[in-house]
Parts: C-alpha cells; structure tokens; sequence
C-alpha cells in the first residue's frame, strides 16, 4: 500500500503498437498506482503527451506513422522527460541512436515486467531525492555539477546530460579514486538488483566521453574510476 500512496500522482504515457503489451503494461502501471495515458502509434502518442501532463514515457521504437526515434526527438525539443525504451531491437546502433537522442534508459524484448517496475521507481525516488537539501555542487578539476539544478559545467559552459548520465558523473565523483564495477554502478544508478544490462553502463561512459566529460577512467574488466 506506500508504494501506491507514493506513486498515485505519477502520470505515465505507454507508446505501444502491439496492444496486448500496451495493455498488460498499462493494467500493471494502474495496479501499482499511477495514471496511466496509452497510444498506438507515435503520432498520436505525442499528442497525447502535449495535451496532458506526464511524468514519464514508456516508448517503442518501430510503430506505424512515427516511429520512436522521431518521437524521442520531438519529445526532447518540448521537454526533459524520463523516457524509457522498450523495444525489440537489440542492436547496438539502435541503442546508441536512442541514447544519443537523449533517452534515460533502454530495454529490450521480452523483459521482465518486475525490472520495467524497478526501472520507473528508480527514477521517481532519485527525482523526490533530488529536491531534498544536499550541498549545492561537486566539482572535479574543469568540471561543475550542480546538484540543485542538475545541471553540468566542462570548462565554464553547460554541457546537456541526461539523467542517468548526471547520476553516473555525480556518483564517480563522490568516490574518488574508487573503482566503481559496473554491476555497482548499475545497482547503485540505476537502483535496480535485478538489472543485468552492463552494456548499457558502457554506451552511457561513451557518450559521457562524447560530450567532453574528461576523467573517466576504464579499469579493464572491472569497471571505471574518476581521480587516483
């Protein structure tokens, strides 16, 4: 039942073709307390999501009339949203084109719907952690983050990261010197025990690297480090 008093405001938007996982995922977001918007395809998803208020999208990629990278690309050029991949493609290209688009995270068919649950948790309780005090910036030779705003500084000017990417930085800087494993990072970023993806904490490094953030170290076979 807290789990349901948590989560009651939360509006989540499922954009979904094939209609059995729209609708068991919808039934499941419904059971576990949150308002839940449906589409089936992305045209009428981004419709939806500019005429409702929505706290996070569930999203598909290959959808009739607009598939999921354009619908990502829209959604980003309006807001800052969570958004999720749940797909069937479980391509590389494919997952770097998202995150380069700027999703938070990707998940590939058939998943299971209790990782689906921890992954949109976790976000909710890092954005309730986020407003609670704590200092106001970490910094890190040439790079800024405040934590208040969440926002990023290389070199004195704003770098774009997504929420994942911020918690990444955040969290190698406050274990400095520390080898953090993957798995750890996974568990402790992403705060989900049943997450296996450590691919994903790579393509995330990669693309932290394309943006200029320096520092980052890659400990082979273990996972990666910032400072001595």
């Amino acid at each position: 039942m807290r789990q349901i008093e948590l989560n009651r405001m939360k509006t989540i938007l499922i954009i979904e073709d094939d209609i059995m996982i729209q609708n068991a995922l919808g039934e499941l977001l419904r059971v576990s307390g949150y308002q839940v918007f449906q589409s089936c395809n992305g045209m009428e998803g981004v419709e939806k999501f500019k005429k409702n208020k929505v706290d996070l999208i569930l999203l598909d990629i290959m959808m009739p009339e607009k598939d999921g990278f354009d619908v990502c690309r829209e959604v980003r050029e309006m807001s800052q949203v969570p958004i999720i991949i749940l797909t069937a493609l479980d391509e590389e290209d494919a997952e770097v084109k998202c995150f380069d688009l700027k999703a938070d995270d990707y998940i590939v068919k058939p998943y299971s719907v209790r990782v689906v649950l921890k992954r949109i948790e976790a976000i909710f309780r890092r954005a309730n952690v986020g407003n609670q005090q704590e200092e106001d910036c970490l910094v890190y030779e040439n790079l800024k983050l405040d934590l208040a705003s969440r926002t990023v500084y290389v070199n004195g000017k704003e770098v774009f990261l997504t929420r994942i990417e911020f918690d990444i930085v955040k969290y190698l800087i406050r274990n400095q010197g520390k080898v953090c494993t993957r798995y750890e990072l996974l568990s402790e970023v992403w705060e989900c025990e049943y997450c296996t993806g450590e691919r994903e904490v790579n393509f995330h490094i990669m693309n932290l690297r394309k943006k200029g953030i320096q520092g980052i170290q890659t400990v082979r076979g273990i996972g990666y480090k910032i400072g001595k």
